[in-house]
């Protein structure tokens, strides 16, 4: 009983200290803002709730779906309102206008944040976290490895990958879609980095402690022996031994290689205009930013990759015709014989409304974190400096005002393209847009292109539900029971296929 007591005496006595520095936090923000900034005082904050002191509405986005609890705040606010989460105050901004705002034509005034806790997982020197010279140098850096010239040599080799997972579909063992997609698209980011040279033990280290990352990832940030999130931070840290070790053989050897990894090895942090280049990366960065490539574009292509199976399904006469334009390929390519080109991935027109219309439906990203840098006005609302901003991906491919029929699957809207219209958000964004974003495209054409004349099979044991539960943050794949439903089981060349689908934010 007394230990009850105690307990009771110290939540209170946190709840007390939290609410006084929420308060002072607040009061300071108004002085802040009034002190000297007439024109400001006058504006207001968006409208809307801040839920508890210091936890906000935390508990009430993760006891539901984020895209309702998300949808019904606009649906009383408006397509600005303010909320609190994750111990941050937030903007939430569902407008195509104040998407461009946030990352286009004022994108340097709001830089890329995640919360602490995901920083720990990816890594804090990954290149998507970071603005300024160091971001620049690296995005240069990286669009090499990942831009279209390197894609066009790497398409026979993804190909490859995806005919290595349609035969192990052949044994008749039921699988996970979603999960056979996370495998090939682990397989093509691994022969991007490392160039085809990484042996096969190196790469299941890899995979082995990956997975446990990505278990963690959007679980609750609590670090206790035996949690979720405390063993994904024991394996991120394995992940760096893994990587130095790899770093190291490289070195001795005397040849970094033309690969993602050699250019990293190559680069360097710092410099200036005056021909100082600055210290090469350390062991440190480099794992950071090969665990953030493969975050970038892992779950987000399979999660989509799965959606393109489930939504061509459904719709026979469009499977059709998707079938009848790989085809021309396939038989243009001596019946599969000769590999598939990287122009030919170009042509395929009905396939890229396919993807885009799969991206807009399943919504994969559905929103992004930004962190004002300065005091600016939107609207006639000021967003504080330091307030977190996070324009609602999913809430806008979703509405009727920047779609017609928005819960149709219907690729003919991406024929001709009205100028105004809703973007369709697919990888990065402004001036922290993803290096490399045809590349998990590529994936997604060379997966279809490839499964389409090669599979007869259908999809069994449909769930029941309609409804699907969507993930808190990024890329990542969902805790057990939260942020992933079965969906259906495909079946193709005698394999049982459960399809799962995941939709994550970034």
């Amino acid at each position: 009983m007394a230990f009850f007591l105690l307990l009771l005496c110290i939540l209170i006595s946190a709840a007390i200290v939290s609410y006084a520095h929420h308060v002072i936090r607040r009061q300071r923000q108004g002085c802040a803002h009034g002190h000297g900034r007439h024109e400001q005082a006058a504006l207001k904050l968006p409208p809307g709730s801040m839920g508890l002191p210091y936890i906000g509405e935390t508990l009430q986005l993760y006891s539901q779906d984020p895209s309702v609890f998300l949808s019904s705040k606009q649906k009383r606010y408006g397509e600005i309102f303010k909320t609190h989460l994750l111990g941050c105050p937030c903007v939430m901004l569902a407008s195509p206008e104040a998407a461009r705002f946030v990352l286009v034509s004022r994108a340097h005034l709001f830089k890329p944040t995640y919360p602490r806790s995901k920083e720990r997982l990816i890594g804090p020197s990954a290149l998507f976290f970071h603005q300024g010279d160091y971001h620049l140098r690296l995005r240069r850096l990286v669009q090499g490895p990942l831009g279209p010239e390197a894609l066009r040599k790497l398409v026979p080799d993804i190909e490859a990958a995806v005919r290595a997972t349609l035969a192990a579909w052949a044994d008749g063992d039921a699988a996970s879609t979603f999960h056979a997609m996370k495998r090939l698209s682990f397989d093509v980011g691994i022969v991007t980095i490392f160039g085809g040279r990484l042996d096969e033990r190196r790469k299941e280290e890899l995979r082995r402690n990956y997975a446990v990352v990505e278990k963690g990832y959007n679980s609750f940030p609590n670090s206790f022996p035996g949690t979720l999130y405390y063993k994904a931070i024991q394996a991120r840290r394995r992940l760096n031994g893994v990587l130095s070790d790899i770093l190291h053989e490289r070195r001795e050897r005397g040849e970094p290689g033309d690969d993602l990894l050699g250019c990293l090895m190559r680069s360097r942090a710092g410099g200036d205009d005056d021909g100082d280049e600055g210290a090469l990366l350390t062991d440190e960065q480099v794992a950071d930013n090969v665990i953030g490539v493969l975050f970038a574009a892992q779950d987000t292509t399979a999660s989509v990759l799965t959606w393109i199976v489930k939504y061509l399904h459904d719709r026979p006469k469009l499977l059709e015709a998707v079938r009848a334009e790989h085809a021309a390929i396939h038989e243009a390519n001596d019946g599969g014989r000769r590999p598939l080109a990287w122009a030919q991935t170009r042509s395929m027109t009905l396939t890229h409304r396919v993807i885009l219309e799969s991206l807009r439906m399943a919504s994969i990203i559905s929103f992004t974190f930004r962190e004002a840098v300065a005091d600016v006005e939107y609207k006639g609302f000021l967003i504080p400096k330091g307030w977190k901003v996070m324009p609602l991906f999913r809430n806008i491919h979703h509405s009727p005002d920047y779609f017609q029929d928005p819960q149709k699957f219907d690729p003919s809207r991406f024929k001709v393209w009205r100028r105004g219209r809703a973007p369709s958000r697919r990888s990065g964004a402004g001036c922290t847009r993803a290096p490399g974003t045809s590349w998990p495209s590529s994936r997604c054409w060379c997966s279809s292109t490839t499964w389409s004349p090669a599979t007869g099979g259908r999809l069994l044991d449909r769930a029941t539900t309609s409804s699907t539960a969507h993930s808190l943050f990024p890329a990542m794949a969902c805790s057990p029971g939260y942020g992933e439903m079965t969906a259906s089981a495909w079946v193709g060349r005698g394999a049982r296929l459960r399809t799962t689908t995941t939709t994550t934010t970034k």
